[in-house]
């Protein structure tokens, strides 16, 4: 089928000099039936351009291409093949079908309301690590849909599915730790929490807006290290942070598939609204008393002034014949002892990792320590704030 664009009159200016390499619409543009539209260049969208039936595509090798303006464009089926990305700064909604086939989609993380709206029926297709929606996306008047999201070289979808319509909603993943997120103004501290036996993600997190009473279903893989909140799949369930009271609470788990390294797991029923962002954990015998040994998170500032210089495993005396492990957030092993009697400092003795009895950056590691005459094993978090870093 022949491709084709459709000018109005004047309405519509197309600008291809090198300085300014845009489609700048002002009046009214409308696709009709099995009309088929391709942009190589930019669209600035100050008109009326919601009316369509037929194709829209974005096409560009070796360059970003941009949709901006004033007014949100709504097209019928949508198609993208952008080598370096489509970046979306209005709203975009489609009714039929988006076709994802080189590059990802991104939208500003600051504004959620700037998204990919999937309206009434639409859905899409060709979906993968490297051709998604790297920031928001939002649906309109549907019940169940998968959010097809990511960030990075990473797809990490959401699945909702509500009791009711929604009017509106809306997702995004996060590839960062909630302690510390990029695009909110405040944090999730993974140390507040319901119970203490309650084990939040520190890698990942997605953010959800409904208030349709919902049940979620997120992803895990391995560099989510699902491992940390269980020693078994079924301990997996979601999480959420509170925004009344500010706290993680559970949010269970009704269905649960895979393993520790790729898996799904389904929330119960709550409504997404009631919590500013969502994560996968556990809940455990995360807080352990065996034989007056307890076993909890860590927080380490080693700067020499008597307090947290060491990591102290309280009671760890009482196993002398243990094996202690810490990890980086990559799973790579920085520090080994047998016999460990509270020495930690923040130094490597692995070689290779940055060198050997060199102080470790800061950031959040994972420990395994090993009661061996109790036959017991104990994984946890460890925070390490360095304060000489260059």
């Amino acid at each position: 089928m022949k491709l084709f664009k459709i000018l109005l009159g004047f309405l519509l200016l197309a600008n291809t000099i090198a300085a300014q390499d845009a489609v700048h619409n002002y009046g009214n543009i409308q696709i009709h039936d099995n009309g088929l539209v391709g942009f190589h260049m930019d669209v600035i969208n100050n008109g009326a351009f919601n009316q369509n039936k037929g194709l829209v595509g974005f096409y560009s090798f070796n360059k970003a291409l941009a949709i901006s303006g004033g007014s949100n464009p709504v097209f019928y089926d949508f198609e993208v093949a952008v080598d370096n990305d489509l970046y979306i700064y209005n709203t975009v909604g489609v009714q039929n079908n988006a076709n994802f086939i080189t590059g990802d989609i991104v939208t500003p993380r600051e504004t959620s309301e700037v998204n990919i709206n999937f309206l009434n029926d639409s859905f899409y297709n060709g979906d993968t690590d490297f051709t998604k929606i790297d920031g928001y996306a939002a649906i309109s008047k549907k019940s169940e849909f998968t959010f097809p999201i990511g960030q990075f070289d990473k797809i990490r979808p959401l699945t909702i599915e509500s009791i009711g319509s929604n009017d509106y909603a809306k997702s995004a993943y996060y590839y960062e730790d909630p302690n510390t997120p990029s695009a909110f103004n405040t944090n999730f501290s993974t140390f507040i929490k319901e119970n203490q036996a309650l084990v939040i993600s520190e890698f990942e997190f997605w953010h959800l807006e409904s208030t349709v009473p919902s049940k979620v279903t997120l992803t895990w893989d391995q560099e989510s290290y699902a491992n940390l909140f269980g020693t078994d799949i079924k301990d997996i369930r979601v999480v959420g942070w509170s925004i009344i009271d500010k706290i993680w609470v559970d949010l269970g788990n009704t269905n649960v598939n895979g393993d520790l390294i790729n898996g799904s797991v389904t929330s119960k029923e709550f409504i997404p609204s009631d919590y500013e962002i969502i994560t996968i954990g556990g809940q455990t015998d995360f807080l352990a008393v065996l034989d007056n040994i307890m076993l909890d998170n860590y927080y380490m500032t080693p700067n020499g002034d008597g307090i947290n210089d060491y990591l102290e495993i309280e009671g760890i005396e009482g196993s002398p014949n243990n094996q202690l492990e810490i990890y980086n957030r990559y799973g790579r092993l920085v520090f080994s002892k047998s016999g460990y009697s509270n020495e930690f400092t923040g130094l490597s003795n692995v070689n290779g990792v940055v060198s050997k009895n060199i102080g470790l950056p800061s950031g959040i590691y994972f420990y395994i320590v090993h009661l061996n005459e109790l036959n017991y094993k104990h994984q946890g978090y460890l925070h390490l704030t360095t304060f000489n870093e260059n």
